[in-house]
């Protein structure tokens, strides 16, 4: 048996093939190969875009595979939703669709783009939402470059973006937001159907969502008298409660919790303050609940 699963090529390829390696898949592709490696007998991977991958599965070419929303919305395909993966190249948080105008245009509300130019590389998502506000305007496809196209080509634009830097640095100013997208794990429902490989997806899904879990977590163990304890509890945040077991000698407690990276600085010394000893701080690679 084996999966056919697809890893989206292009922006998402390094942060596709990072998760992977963080949740124990040895994942490599050579260069000019759209073939990846991947140390799992029974996973076959393409690279596939991003913009094809949701076709691909909803045809059962693949059986699985990783894409945006955004482009499930554009490409209008039926595929199952297994997980959403909050990943891109740059960050954690969803990527946006935005209409937008140049700074100088006197369009200020998506009706004032009434028989207008829209240029963009998400054509049906474009018209999905012009038709949500009743209006009707020329979309066209854009092959790329399409911050610098308004006023001179189009418009207005509908762009993706992420930190909003592009935008403005081409003096382009958001009319409206279009879509906000996250990375979805897909699969073919008849794919899905199929015990064998609806355990293969649950088990990659499972392992990628423990690493995406464990991102920027550390792990702390302590020692503590009894006495002591209430005052530690007092500091500790934790996902649920910190664990505590008893040590050999009856007095004394050990204390392990599970914290964000960005805390340790500041919480080690409150913990040494208040009589904690024997602090260590390790890595956390996965958390599953």
């Amino acid at each position: 048996m084996t999966l056919k699963l697809g890893i989206p090529a292009g922006s998402l390829q390094e942060a596709t093939f990072e998760l992977f390696q963080k949740s124990g898949y040895k994942i490599s592709v050579e260069k000019r190969s759209y073939i990846p490696r991947i140390d799992d007998e029974e996973i076959e991977c393409l690279l596939i875009r991003a913009q094809e991958m949701a076709r691909y599965v909803a045809n059962g070419t693949l059986d699985a595979g990783l894409t945006g929303h955004d482009w499930i919305v554009e490409t209008q395909s039926d595929v199952l939703e297994v997980a959403e993966l909050r990943f891109s190249k740059v960050s954690r948080k969803p990527v946006r669709w935005v209409l937008c105008v140049p700074e100088s245009s006197p369009i200020q509300t998506v009706q004032d783009l009434e028989g207008k130019r829209i240029a963009t590389e998400g054509v049906g998502l474009t018209k999905q939402f012009l038709a949500k506000h009743g209006v009707n305007a020329e979309v066209e496809f854009s092959w790329g470059a399409t911050e610098v196209k308004p006023p001179k080509l189009v418009d207005a634009i509908v762009e993706v973006t992420e930190t909003g830097s592009s935008l403005r640095a081409n003096n382009l100013r958001i009319v409206a937001e279009v879509l906000q997208s996250t990375t979805r794990f897909i699969a073919n429902h008849e794919s899905y159907k199929d015990a064998w490989k609806r355990a293969k997806i649950d088990d990659i899904v499972l392992m990628l969502r423990a690493t995406m879990a464990a991102e920027g977590k550390v792990g702390l163990m302590m020692n503590v008298r009894k006495s002591q304890l209430p005052a530690i509890l007092d500091l500790l945040p934790a996902l649920k409660n910190p664990t505590i077991s008893h040590l050999s000698d009856e007095n004394w407690l050990a204390v392990s919790t599970i914290i964000e990276e960005s805390m340790v600085r500041k919480l080690i010394p409150q913990l040494k303050t208040v009589g904690a000893c024997g602090i260590v701080e390790y890595p956390i690679s996965k958390i599953i609940d």
